[in-house]
């Protein structure tokens, strides 16, 4: 008969586990999902969340909007503005005039790696603040003026 396995601890072996995934994959930017983690080592949602707990008090990942988690690696640098913040400076890199379509937000979204329903809460912000013009269902949204430049913190 086998002895039944002790709680004690599981979190901290699951953690080690991931660990070894982050240090072993220099391309890995996110971690496992909780559901995979569950079926995977047989834990509940709280083992796993305790797990990933151990990792962000390490440094080595940080929730993300959604229910992910990213993988953070030392001397990585994160931008952590706001997305409609993000989605304006497209403007400025992409060097984008009045007048110009503003990519879709499908385009948006694999490029920000969030969802296509961020995205859109992050365009409409930008159409109200007067940066972009258009948009909805199957019209293509245009650059309405060049947002001004500040200084990252």
């Amino acid at each position: 008969m086998s002895q039944p396995t002790n709680p004690r601890g599981t979190f901290l072996k699951i953690a080690d586990s991931v660990r070894r995934q982050i240090e072993s994959d220099p391309d890995m930017t996110e971690l496992p999902s909780l559901a995979e983690v569950m079926r995977d080592h047989e834990v509940s949602r709280g083992v796993a969340l305790r797990a990933f707990g151990v990792l962000r008090q390490e440094g080595m990942a940080e929730p993300v909007p959604g229910g992910r988690w990213r993988v953070v690696r030392a001397g990585a640098q994160v931008d952590r503005r706001p997305l409609d913040q993000r989605v304006a400076e497209v403007i400025v890199t992409d060097r984008l005039k009045a007048g110009e379509a503003f990519p879709s937000a499908s385009v948006l979204a694999e490029r920000f790696g969030v969802s296509r329903p961020t995205v859109t809460k992050a365009l409409e912000k930008l159409e109200a603040a007067g940066v972009l013009a258009g948009g909805g269902q199957g019209k293509v949204r245009t650059v309405r003026a060049v947002p001004a430049r500040e200084g990252r913190s």
